[in-house]
This record gives structure tokens, C-alpha cells and sequence, in this order.
């Protein structure tokens, strides 16, 4: 994973980069347990100080089981080819950890934003649809093409937020 200074400096980049009508509003929550065994943590975007969605320790240990039982399978695989192999539950549930929101933030803020909305990374998407650089054009297209309609409830509720705002 790309190193990054602190988190608060992250939080506040990320922050930054929110659509005005959502500005204040939105805030990212990123916590690690240091004295826990193997640091498990937690993440969260928040509106208005509610959680909309969570990110944690324990789907962490969901997928550690499941990539366990899958290395037995598959002894051949590498660990990388096992990441890359990721089982598509985990995205449509969001059934992901906060190293995984941590994974997702490092990668946008070096990515653009158009590239970032049709990322396979349901993270990365709500990073760049909270993003002010998503102009009216771009969300005017999204809206027409309603295809944010088929993706998982906790990754939509970022499309309707921002889409009602611009309506």
C-alpha cells in the first residue's frame, strides 16, 4: 500500500475535494486499535455526523477467512493472485475493511476523476461522485444512463445523494 503522511492530513484532502453542496456535510472517519492484535481499525463516511456506510475490522476477518480457505484450494496462487481474485460478494455486499477504504482513498487522490468514476472499486466511486471536479455535465449523464440504479444500496446512496442535490 502507498505511504501516506498521516491521516488527518488524507482526511483533509479528501474533504477538500467534496462538491460545495456537500461540503461541511460529508466527513470521513478513519481509526486504527494499536494495542488490538493486528491493529484492527474502522472507517466510515458520515452525513451530517450519521454513518451512511462502514468499513471494518470484522469484514476484514470475513475475507482473511475467505482467502484462507481459498489459498487451500488453489495452494498454486500467490497471495496477489488471490487478491486479484476477489470475490465480487464482498464489493456488492460491502462486505470490505478499512484497510480497504484506506486502499481506496490513497489510489483517487492520484487518479483523475473521470477515470475514477468508472472504477471497478465501489470506494473510489463515491469518492469521485462526492468530488466537485464531477461537473453537471458528467452527473447529467450519469442521471440519463441510470446506471448507478444497479449498483448495491450502500454504494447508490452516494449517487442519489449527489444526483438530488443537482436537481
Amino acid at each position: 500500500m502507498e505511504h501516506y503522511k498521516s491521516w488527518p492530513a488524507l482526511k483533509r484532502q479528501l474533504e477538500e475535494l467534496v462538491c460545495d453542496g456537500l461540503r461541511g456535510r460529508i466527513t470521513y472517519f478513519l481509526t486504527r486499535y494499536h494495542q488490538v492484535h493486528n491493529a484492527y481499525g474502522r472507517a466510515a463516511i458520515l452525513l451530517d455526523g450519521r454513518e451512511l456506510v462502514c468499513f471494518s475490522w470484522a469484514e476484514n476477518c470475513r475475507q482473511e477467512q475467505e482467502l484462507s480457505r481459498r489459498s487451500r484450494e488453489h495452494p498454486e496462487w500467490s497471495y496477489g493472485e488471490l487478491l486479484a481474485d476477489r470475490n465480487p460478494v464482498w464489493e456488492e455486499k460491502g462486505t470490505l475493511s478499512e484497510m480497504d477504504f484506506l486502499a481506496a482513498a490513497l489510489a483517487f487522490r492520484n487518479m483523475p476523476v473521470q477515470e475514477a468514476l468508472e472504477s471497478e472499486n465501489g470506494i473510489v466511486r463515491i469518492f469521485a461522485i462526492l468530488d466537485r471536479r464531477t461537473g453537471r455535465r458528467t452527473l447529467e449523464k450519469i442521471a440519463a444512463s441510470k446506471a448507478y440504479q444497479t449498483a448495491p444500496e450502500w454504494l447508490g446512496q452516494f449517487y442519489r445523494l449527489r444526483l438530488g442535490l443537482e436537481a
